[in-house]
């Protein structure tokens, strides 16, 4: 197969890459990256001269661009990671997640609509089913109910798929995922995020009081889950992808405080996010008994991992983190 991945040099987007260049050694990715601030083409260095990878800079804003390549390049699938994905971001600048969710993905439906491609898969969050009391999980059948102008633009881009499949019967495909942790994860992010705040000797942001619940899944299990519905998933349909690891904000510092030799002295209390959700929990029954996928590794084995590959990449870290302040 031939396949157009967006956002491939983010972090979700790069690790689906390399899964892909390393189990499937006759397949072709083309990856399209706008190398926004999130975006970093060095998250790949280890794959770039694969005969098999391409690489091209753009946005899939760009109509034309986007038309080139799924038409042009005769792609057989698209997996669209391609998203702003902050939430604090599109509290303070909603209007570039609803250009590049919402009509970006709008850009690649159509193009994908005319070439008439064997699939189309979105990567999406169980962002856009909005909060859970202590109580039930997200299903597949949940109504969409975001609270944020991040899920509210990745919801609305899975109504786009679901509405290519219903009126021009588009073999469209949705994954909605919990919270990813991993390595190349952009350091704005929880878990690198105070990782880097602690080799500083900084304290570590916790927001309210810290009893916000998310279920954690490691990246390479979620590039799996991704592969599986790719190949094995039923058009039409949404797959919930969760690692069965509810956690608190508070006990996933505590972890990070403990694997780095820190104390709760380290802990600085802010004022909570404004619509911060309560806790999200994935149901994966239908994944699991449909297409016979589950997470391989526990969160113990995952975060050692995820812990140990910052701190054994902190040049990886110190870079990212310059390019950030130059945009400033």
């Amino acid at each position: 197969m031939k396949l157009l991945i967006t956002g491939g040099a983010g972090f979700i987007g790069s690790c689906f890459v390399r899964h892909i260049l390393n189990k499937y050694k006759d397949y072709q990715v083309i990856n399209l990256d706008a190398l926004t601030y999130a975006g970093n083409i060095e998250n790949l260095d280890d794959v770039k001269n694969n005969s098999n990878y391409r690489f091209v800079h753009g946005n899939i804003c760009d109509k034309a661009l986007v038309r080139e390549l799924i038409n042009g390049e005769k792609v057989d699938a698209v997996i669209n990671f391609a998203a702003e994905s902050h939430v604090d971001r599109s509290i303070t600048g909603p209007e570039i997640f609803i250009e590049t969710n919402v009509k970006g993905t709008l850009n690649l439906l159509q193009a994908a609509k005319e070439a008439k491609i064997q699939r189309f898969l979105q990567v999406s969050t169980d962002e856009v089913y909005g909060t859970l009391g202590k109580d039930g999980y997200f299903y597949e059948t949940t109504p969409l109910a975001p609270n944020s102008p991040y899920s509210a633009s990745k919801a609305s881009a899975d109504l786009l798929v679901r509405a290519y499949f219903e009126t021009y019967k588009m073999p469209v495909l949705n994954t909605r995922c919990s919270n990813n942790y991993g390595p190349y994860q952009y350091p704005e992010k929880l878990i690198p995020f105070f990782i880097s705040q602690l080799l500083k000797g900084e304290k570590v942001p916790v927001y309210g009081d810290g009893m916000n619940v998310r279920d954690w899944l490691y990246v390479y299990d979620h590039c799996s889950a991704i592969d599986t519905v790719l190949h094995k998933g039923k058009v039409g349909e949404v797959y919930n992808i969760g690692g069965h690891n509810e956690k608190t904000n508070l006990e996933i510092t505590r972890i990070i405080l403990d694997a780095m030799g820190k104390d709760e002295n380290s802990i600085k209390y802010v004022e909570d996010r404004l619509g911060h959700d309560k806790r999200y929990a994935i149901d994966n029954h239908k994944i699991q008994s449909e297409l016979g996928w589950e997470p391989s590794l526990t969160f113990e084995e995952g975060i050692k991992l995820t812990i140990d590959w910052y701190l054994n990449n902190q040049d990886w870290m110190r870079s990212i983190e310059s390019k950030k302040a130059s945009l400033v």
